[in-house]
């Protein structure tokens, strides 16, 4: 038979390591993001959503439109910068379960062409449950940074 003092400690030994493992998650979903001193020289952050195209930001505001396709989302969020000559959105996504929408995504942000264009250069990363869609144009320096980050984080 198992005593109450036992009962207690494993009952608070694992709300701690739940709580452990959902704040690493929270902490993976934000070190996906450009800190301040990631960002380039000449590059403003935009409280405006500086897109491509209407498809990503439109992904972004209606996911949950597209959840049988995706996933459910569990969190997103947006950074958009501005330099002269390079100006984007950054979209993140974190679902519950791994991202699997590839194929609709393709679709979606670049129809019948299947890959970036200079028309629509949207492109993304998706890695287990995490999806980011850079909405830059293809040869954008803050895109590069910023992929490289992510994939770094993603490995």
């Amino acid at each position: 038979m198992i005593n109450r003092n036992t009962m207690i400690k494993t009952f608070l030994l694992s709300l701690f390591l739940f709580s452990a493992a959902n704040s690493l998650v929270a902490q993976q979903f934000d070190s996906l993001k450009l800190s301040q001193t990631e960002i380039p020289e000449g590059y403003l952050e935009s409280s405006k959503r500086e897109y491509k195209t209407p498809h990503a930001v439109s992904f972004y505001e209606q996911v949950e439109l597209y959840e049988s396709f995706v996933g459910k989302l569990k969190k997103k969020d947006i950074q958009s910068f501005n330099k002269k000559g390079d100006k984007g959105t950054i979209f993140y996504f974190e679902f519950e379960s791994d991202f699997e929408g590839a194929a609709f995504l393709d679709g979606l942000l670049w129809g019948q062409e299947g890959k970036a264009t200079t028309k629509k250069p949207e492109e993304y990363f998706a890695k287990g449950k995490f999806l980011v869609i850079w909405s830059f144009d293809l040869k954008s320096e803050l895109k590069e940074i910023s992929r490289r980050k992510v994939t770094s984080v993603l490995k």
